[in-house]
């Protein structure tokens, strides 16, 4: 399992191969099972059906890596687009975004002054941009980056801890000190073992850890955003949540668009905040490959369809 994981993390960062993959009919239909459409208007729609079960969403317009400053500010613009048409809708989402879609490859700086076009929207319409946390040749320069916007718009800003990598409880302990909202995910990228942890129960045992930090840390303003679809960490933290009296404003439990759907209504159901992460847009490849590389039985579905017509 684990080869075949370090497999399609591999491809997701074979851009060349991209076309090949996108144009496979089955390949296509698979992943249009975790991503909302290819356009604004089609996640706007999904949300808007998804608050109706009571789940709030967040926005993610696909795309990374970008290597000119005119494809960066496009992206930046997109997401203007974004909060507005959440505002203009009035459906209840937030956003989230990618530093190395914003420039961050290109230049720090300008990366900083994109997302702070964002963010400044965002907190105009009284909303919030979460920062993505990328791999982790981009973790310094992430939280940088954070540490900038969080100073200037407060928790109109949120960001991403990978609970797989060393270094996160450190920088959980800074993200504390500024009351930070944070969301808590294992990760989902191909990390040496000198950086992240290799096996999954560790990977598992430091997110309760992690997640515990936290929930502790509630009173100094702290936002837990729990995102994961693993029942046993997620019945972990609703009997933390309850015998800690955490406050209900104070987490949420997040998961991803197309996966674990039963889970999701239940948790709603039952009145707990649910958060599903919608993306939409044409650069769907290196998403869906990371998406295959946690579930490789949704491969079978590929090889099931590839000689059908």
């Amino acid at each position: 399992m684990g080869i075949m994981r370090g497999f399609f993390i591999y491809l997701s960062r074979r851009r060349d191969l991209e076309g090949l993959f996108m144009k496979f009919g089955p390949t296509r239909n698979l992943a249009m099972r975790f991503v909302a459409g290819e356009k604004l208007e089609d996640a706007i729609r999904v949300v808007a059906e998804l608050n109706k079960k009571k789940i709030f969403g967040t926005l993610d317009h696909l795309g990374e890596n970008v290597n000119s400053e005119e494809e960066a500010t496009r992206a930046a613009d997109e997401y203007l687009r974004i909060l507005d048409e959440i505002e203009k809708n009035k459906i209840k989402s937030h956003a989230s975004l990618k530093l190395t879609q914003m420039g961050l490859d290109i230049d720090s700086d300008f990366c900083l002054d994109n997302v702070r076009r964002v963010v400044e929207r965002a907190a105009r319409y009284n909303n919030f941009v979460r920062i993505d946390m990328e791999d982790s040749s981009y973790t310094d320069r992430t939280l940088e980056i954070f540490f900038k916007l969080h100073e200037e718009f407060g928790n109109h800003v949120g960001i991403v801890i990978q609970a797989y990598l060393y270094r996160s409880e450190d920088d959980i302990k800074e993200l504390i000190k500024v009351g930070a909202n944070v969301r808590l995910c294992k990760g989902a990228y191909k990390e040496p073992p000198e950086v992240a942890f290799p096996k999954k129960k560790d990977v598992d045992a430091n997110y309760i850890k992690l997640m515990k930090m936290l929930l502790d840390a509630h009173e100094k303003g702290v936002h837990t955003a729990i995102a994961t679809h693993d029942e046993n960490i997620i019945n972990f933290a609703l009997n933390y949540v309850k015998s800690n009296s955490i406050p209900e404003g104070k987490y949420e439990f997040q998961m991803l668009y197309g996966i674990r759907r039963d889970l999701q209504f239940k948790l709603a159901d039952k009145g707990y905040t649910m958060r599903v992460y919608i993306p939409y847009g044409t650069e769907w490849y290196p998403y869906f490959m990371r998406r295959l590389a946690e579930r490789p039985a949704n491969v079978f579905f590929v090889v099931k369809n590839l000689f059908k017509g």
